[in-house]
């Protein structure tokens, strides 16, 4: 078994882990009404935009989520939160040095003795959720499911919904399927551009994310038959019955259950939080891998950080 199988499946218990340190943690995390910038890269950095249009909708202040390397120098901010697993990332270390003593900074890691912690006000670490996989599940999930604990989001609830997704079938057999696209609204949409980086990374597979309302302006034109939409969250009035016009395999998790549009595949109790929506697109990335005789603990091109030479 590769070892993310082994990370996708422990996620449920790293998230009720992470809901008991977010109280814990408070204090370092960013208070009501403060102006928040949050940042990573790659992965991190779509949890962080997950989290920016979470906390805005929650109401509990201005939010903004960038590339660590496209961080406004010149913006104040009350506070930074940075989300990198192995705290050595080249471009969230530059930030860190830069805005020390300027902005106070929070840095969620997986490694407690890594550089960044040194350049941080405050660390909030998380080596219960730390990988030995390059490809990231678990940490970043954690990562999100802490932060949306702090803002009373009912994540150990949400933790049954992902002992579900870790359990259940796909809801499309990958082989069948040679393009996949990804939407989401709101917070999801981070989620929705996650699970088409891990096709990618993974299974260096033709994975795409946008905007759901977006969707059909213009990209819906590579829907066809042999190709999946795949929805995170609300979905716009009409966009099923769109995408059944193109011939694509449609999925769409909601509180009813499944529903797979030209697909049988249905279940009785299944995941309704996007974020064990994206447990699924994970599982089903790391399948995709397999089936096209990939190993998913070494995709192509990668390591788990990515350090650039001084």
């Amino acid at each position: 078994m590769a070892y993310v199988d082994a990370e996708i499946a422990s996620q449920p218990d790293c998230w009720r882990e992470a809901a008991g340190l977010a109280e814990v943690v408070r204090g370092d995390l960013p208070h009501p009404g403060e102006r928040v910038a949050v940042v990573g890269c790659g992965t991190s950095w779509f949890m962080a935009m997950a989290y920016a249009a979470r906390r805005e909708q929650a109401g509990q202040g201005e939010t903004d989520a960038f590339q660590a390397s496209e961080f406004p120098a010149d913006r104040r901010y009350d506070r930074l939160i940075a989300i990198t697993r192995s705290g050595t990332t080249t471009e969230v270390l530059d930030l860190l040095a830069a805005l020390r003593g300027r902005t106070p900074s929070t840095v969620i890691v997986g490694d407690p003795a890594s550089p960044a912690v040194e350049l941080a006000s405050a660390t909030v670490a998380l080596p219960f959720a730390d990988e030995r996989s390059v490809v990231q599940t678990r940490f970043a999930t954690t990562a999100l499911a802490l932060l949306r604990a702090q803002l009373g989001d009912p994540v150990t609830a949400l933790a049954a919904d992902a002992e579900v997704a870790v359990r259940s079938p796909l809801p499309i057999d990958p082989a069948s399927i040679e393009q996949v696209t990804f939407l989401g609204r709101g917070w999801t949409v981070g989620l929705a551009q996650e699970a088409a980086l891990k096709c990618r990374e993974a299974a260096t597979f033709w994975a795409e994310a946008y905007p759901a309302m977006d969707y059909r302006h213009g990209p819906i034109s590579v829907a066809a038959p042999g190709r999946l939409v795949w929805a995170f969250g609300e979905l716009p009035e009409g966009l099923p019955e769109d995408v059944a016009a193109t011939g694509a395999a449609f999925v769409h998790s909601r509180t009813h259950g499944w529903r797979t549009v030209l697909g049988s595949w249905s279940a009785g109790r299944t995941p309704v939080d996007p974020m064990a929506d994206l447990i699924l697109a994970q599982r089903f990335a790391v399948a995709l891998a397999t089936s096209r005789g990939l190993d998913p603990d070494a995709p192509r091109h990668l390591t788990r950080s990515v350090v650039l030479a001084s």
